[in-house]
């Protein structure tokens, strides 16, 4: 009995010192892509967002912290499309690390297997902010938050062999439970199809696509160019032809532009998410579209 206490003790002792399964350490650029890492990785995964739903996320630095941060993943995860062009390049430069490098598993752009809005066929610097890929806000069409899921849950499983059951399964529920909202966000935004819209940047092209909601306008008379007196007047003169029932915003836009159209047109202005984080309401992917189709709901009811 004595040398089974010892026995049993020793090994209580050996399980205690034995390291922690090592988490696969995940660099999303966005805040929607480390809450989609979270929700197929779970436990098995420890995720750092390059920045939160309250930044501009054209206006990044590459600062210390990040190189850092990039420097020890095992997996990165970002929108593409040229989105993080100003920063992305300069850290992975600086972070020195063969795994999150372009082409390999580690590396992921959401936009190289999603379906991408306003691709334009002639890109110069007068036309603004364009992004010669597409539209990078690719978050808010449901089917490609979907596929990316897929592809993420494969990469974690290549790079994590020994938790692929788990990546797969959690993607597999993700899935289920992703396409049972979608449902429901369809049926219950279905009086929202055919509000004509003016948004201040085109960030939430996909959503008003997928809503059936036309976008009439945009407070940016080019695409990140700041909004001008004589672009604001165009659009009061262009309610006569193209009247829009809502002016959108993000938190991340500055409120003068849209509160000054709203004033002179009496057009209500709504404030929706961005991505995660962007609102209290927005706590993950789920709650983010909800608080999102919620709030054009109330706008357009009130």
């Amino acid at each position: 009995m004595k040398r089974f206490i010892a026995l049993l003790s020793g090994l209580l002792m050996l399980a205690a010192a034995a390291p922690a399964l090592a988490k696969v350490k995940v660099f999303a650029c966005q805040s929607e892509w480390a809450a989609l890492a979270t929700e197929i990785g779970g436990e098995r995964v420890e995720v750092f967002a390059a920045t939160t739903g309250l930044q501009d996320v054209h206006r990044i630095q590459a600062r210390p912290s990040l190189i850092a941060r990039a420097r020890s993943a095992d997996l990165l995860i970002c929108s593409g499309a040229d989105l993080e062009a100003g920063w992305l390049p300069l850290i992975l430069q600086q972070a020195g690390n063969t795994r999150i490098q372009p082409g390999q598993p580690g590396h992921i752009e959401a936009a190289d297997f999603a379906h991408l809005l306003e691709v334009p066929t002639i890109v110069d610097r007068s036309m603004g902010d364009v992004h010669p890929r597409g539209n990078p806000h690719l978050h808010w069409e449901p089917n490609n938050i979907r596929t990316v899921a897929t592809v993420l849950a494969e990469r974690l499983a290549q790079i994590d062999p020994a938790g692929s059951d788990v990546y797969r399964s959690r993607q597999a529920d993700f899935s289920a439970r992703w396409s049972q909202a979608v449902t429901q966000w369809q049926q219950k935004a279905a009086s929202l199809r055919g509000t004509n819209v003016i948004e201040h940047h085109r960030a939430l092209t996909y959503l008003f696509d997928w809503l059936g909601m036309p976008v009439v306008g945009t407070l940016e008379p080019k695409p990140g160019v700041e909004p001008t007196s004589s672009h604001l007047t165009s659009l009061v003169q262009r309610q006569q032809s193209m009247p829009a029932k809502l002016i959108v915003r993000t938190v991340v836009n500055n409120p003068k532009a849209a509160q000054w159209l709203s004033q002179q047109t009496k057009v209500p202005v709504v404030e929706v998410p961005y991505s995660v984080g962007s609102t209290p309401a927005a706590k993950d992917l789920f709650s983010m579209y909800e608080d999102a189709i919620g709030r054009l709901l109330a706008a357009v009811n009130s």
